[in-house]
């Protein structure tokens, strides 16, 4: 049996009172000139079945893999969405998946804590500083370093896009190793990325030039979202209208439907389904721009490296805002329909 909301809400907050200050009084590693420091297995925990949280891990994956060319890659999630995503990502040793329900499948919720417990690991990194399971987890682990994923001020006086929930994983084993003797990292931090095969991409091309039947440069859009978040059909229906108008004689508009086949336009774009990630993926690397409200499939546009334009009202865009290949937020709350234009001209043009 489903628990109601409600409940889910109480224990949410009861396990974060109760796990918040895990590893907040660890001190920080101290370097020794005459330890060298070996990293070959890595744990990252990510317990969250969505979508898009689990294409927020890619950029924390590539750190590591970048920093450690020859460690191996456990993760911890939580359902099944995490092999597609990490797929192509050759050093992923094992996938850890935590049931959706845990409390209707708790041998298995239990089994995968305790398989965690037996592993010895070099390196363990909550991605979500704010999940109790991955605070428990990462005190749990069987690890010599760990990072919990706290910010601290040297961090957040550096960088002004810190609160990114896919940016300061990053930027936390980036400090954390500079404590440990390794030079600092000052890259850009990795983009997301699902890693698409040239198969793959050429296998989105045919499908998107099967519907659009032309080689004019293509603009998607994806109209549903969960909660609050979903515009109203009217809302779409100005937008589309207006995007047609603006852009309709030098590109084409389709529409990409979610998995409950609906859409805000009442289809009337051309569009296209389906249920393949990858596939997914594939298809709108081969466009020229991706818009969207926030959502996981906002993040699967920007992590097939396409340009991808982001409308927020209710979330916190200095916290999932699409970024990289000139992608970038709108606040619908604080812009109109002509910054909106203004914006995709920018990147079309």
């Amino acid at each position: 049996m489903k628990a109601p909301i409600s409940v889910n809400v109480y224990r949410r907050k009861i396990m974060h009172f109760i796990t918040k200050n895990i590893g907040s009084s660890q001190t920080e590693p101290i370097f020794d000139a005459n330890t060298k420091v070996i990293i070959e297995r890595v744990l990252i925990i990510r317990p969250n079945h969505r979508l898009g949280n689990q294409l927020l891990l890619t950029p924390i994956v590539q750190e590591v893999i970048n920093t450690f060319p020859n460690c191996k890659i456990d993760l911890f999630v939580k359902g099944g969405v995490a092999h597609p995503v990490f797929e192509k990502y050759n050093h992923i040793n094992t996938i850890f998946k935590l049931p959706k329900k845990p409390f209707n499948q708790l041998y298995k919720y239990v089994k995968c804590w305790v398989s965690i417990k037996r592993k010895n690991y070099d390196l363990v990194i909550n991605g979500d500083k704010n999940s109790s399971s991955g605070r428990l987890l990462t005190q749990m682990s069987n690890a010599k370093y760990k990072i919990f994923g706290d910010l601290n001020k040297a961090i957040q006086l550096k960088y002004n896009d810190y609160e990114h929930i896919a940016k300061y994983p990053v930027y936390s084993l980036r400090y954390y190793l500079t404590k440990l003797g390794f030079k600092e990292n000052t890259n850009s931090v990795p983009n997301l990325n699902i890693k698409l095969s040239d198969s793959e991409v050429l296998n989105g091309k045919n499908i998107l030039t099967n519907i659009v039947k032309n080689d004019k440069q293509t603009i998607c859009i994806y109209t549903n979202a969960t909660g609050n978040k979903c515009y109203s059909e009217d809302w779409w229906s100005t937008f589309y209208a207006r995007l047609r108008a603006e852009f309709e004689n030098d590109f084409n508009i389709i529409e990409m439907l979610p998995i409950e086949n609906i859409s805000k336009i009442n289809f009337k774009a051309p569009h296209f389904y389906s249920k393949d990630i990858r596939e997914m993926g594939a298809i709108i690397k081969n466009t020229a721009i991706f818009i969207a409200a926030d959502n996981g499939v906002m993040h699967l546009a920007s992590a097939s490296l396409t340009p991808t334009i982001g409308f927020f009202s209710v979330t916190n865009e200095k916290v999932y805002a699409p970024y990289g290949n000139r992608s970038l937020a709108l606040q619908t709350n604080k812009t109109n329909i002509e910054d909106w234009i203004v914006e995709i001209n920018n990147i079309l043009r």
